[in-house]
This record gives C-alpha cells, structure tokens and sequence, in this order.
C-alpha cells in the first residue's frame, strides 16, 4: 500500500477556493496572511493562538553543556530562543482520541 503525503500548498489553496467559492489567488493570499500575521505577533507579542487548533510561543532555552556525539568532546551551547507550538486539547483530542479510563 502505497504511503499518504502531506497536502502541498497548492492542494491546500485548491481546497480553499473551492469549499468558499474563491480564486486560487485569493484564496493563496489569504493562507499567506495567515503565515505573515502568525509570524508577525509572534515575533512581536510572544505567541500568537490560531484559533480550534493552537497556539504559537516563543520560548527562550538557557546556555547548557553538552557533548560532541563523535568525539564526546565537551561543547557549550549557547542559549536562543526557539518558536514553539502547543495544540489545543480539543483538536489534539481529534485527531488522537482520549483513553477511556
């Protein structure tokens, strides 16, 4: 059986126009906002919530030690800060069901 791939970005922007009745362009500049404005608080305010499927965070890792895995060298790695995402429990909950107790 041949394995699913991830929708393209066209695919997305296909099924878009079509489920809302818009052109492709629109409905490109629309998944496009989507990204600019996710980024752009982000960046700006430190998270950013879409709404049904998560939030977007900005999270700040210290300076630790660590190994070089070929040499086993000891390395410093320095602290930076990452984007992280946290789903929503109830979209989580859709795709992973919860365990029945």
């Amino acid at each position: 059986m041949a394995e699913k791939k991830p929708m393209t970005k066209a695919q997305i922007v296909s099924h878009f126009a079509q489920k809302f009745g818009l052109t492709k362009a629109n409905a490109a500049s629309i998944l496009d906002e989507l990204v600019d404005l996710s980024a752009g608080e982000t960046k700006k305010v430190g998270s950013f919530t879409v709404p049904g499927i998560g939030k977007l965070t900005l999270s700040k890792r210290k300076a630790r030690i660590g190994r070089n895995p070929a040499t086993g060298q000891e390395i410093k790695i320095p602290a930076k800060t990452v984007v992280k995402m946290r789903l929503a429990k109830a979209f989580q909950e859709t795709i992973i069901p919860a365990k029945k107790k």
